[in-house]
């Protein structure tokens, strides 16, 4: 047998009030509306649930158990209505990024959070193919990736464009240069990001174009490894120049003849856009592009 939530709030405004004449102002309906209500539900049940006199209206055994019902329901039903209301206000909500680096998005969380203080944040780190996986399966509400999708289902906000540079600790050899070339690089031992990363694929690319033969390369996991790796004297690290970041020891070298350039591009599933939270941060991203000067 349905309940009816009608019925429900009006015992409990009812019961709460002690009037029915309080209780028909509180839910802003007629007096006669709110009894009828509540005779409904007693008649439905074939139960008593108020005393009802001239001047009072006192609650039965089984309408005060009742009323500890009420109470935890409505009390649910108001906090719903707050969470929801502080989503849809972004005061509350938490959005998650699948990203290859944190470096790419930093600058818009701050500016996000600066505004949305109640907004959590969780980071996935992964390549453009594990990004865009998550983004699919509905794990993650943006991807950051390293390569141009096109993909009617995307919407997609272009962040940067950079090119590769080489980079090696202040005690090697190299350290003493401004730039290399590609040939110079097929003499040296890198360090490569895994199979998968934009990153490597277009230094491969480029060094096959120019029939460049590579060394064995040491291959690492994630950006913030080549960096160790490189700067433990293990072999050369190649990244993009958006990804560089700043390390203390570390020498950038520009790769004179590499034309490649990196992209790094946000995207959201189109049918999540309008979400409160998603349309949020893409506001917060487009206004920051317009005025890089402000991103530091």
């Amino acid at each position: 047998m349905t309940i009816s939530h009608a019925q429900l709030r009006a015992f409990h405004a009812v019961a709460v009030q002690g009037s029915f004449t309080r209780a028909a102002e509180r839910l802003c309906l007629s007096q006669p509306a709110v009894s009828d209500q509540v005779r409904k539900l007693e008649e439905r049940f074939g139960v008593s649930l108020l005393r009802r006199s001239r001047r009072s209206v006192e609650l039965t055994d089984l309408g005060e158990r009742l009323l500890g019902i009420t109470q935890r329901l409505f009390a649910a039903a108001d906090e719903a209505e707050a969470l929801l209301a502080g989503a849809r206000d972004l005061q509350s909500g938490k959005l998650t990024l699948a990203v290859d680096s944190p470096m790419h998005v930093r600058h818009f969380i701050a500016r996000f959070r600066a505004r949305h203080p109640g907004v959590r944040f969780h980071l996935m780190t992964g390549n453009t193919d594990e990004a865009l996986s998550r983004l699919f399966e509905h794990r993650a509400d943006f991807a950051v990736l390293g390569r141009t999708v096109e993909d009617p289902r995307l919407l997609t906000v272009e962040l940067s464009r950079a090119p590769l540079i080489a980079f090696v600790p202040a005690d090697h050899p190299w350290a003493r240069w401004r730039s290399i070339r590609l040939t110079d690089l097929a003499r040296a031992t890198l360090v490569l990001r895994e199979r998968g990363s934009m990153t490597r694929q277009a230094l491969e690319a480029e060094l096959r174009a120019a029939g460049i033969t590579l060394k064995p390369a040491i291959e690492a996991e994630g950006r913030e490894a080549v960096f160790e790796l490189a700067a433990a004297g293990l072999g050369v690290g190649i990244v993009s120049a958006a990804e560089a970041g700043h390390h203390p020891g570390m020498h950038r070298l520009v790769i004179e003849d590499s034309a490649h350039c990196m992209t790094e591009t946000l995207v959201c599933l189109h049918q999540q856009s309008e979400r409160r939270l998603v349309a949020g941060f893409l506001e917060v991203v487009r206004e920051a592009l317009a005025k890089p000067e402000e991103r530091g």
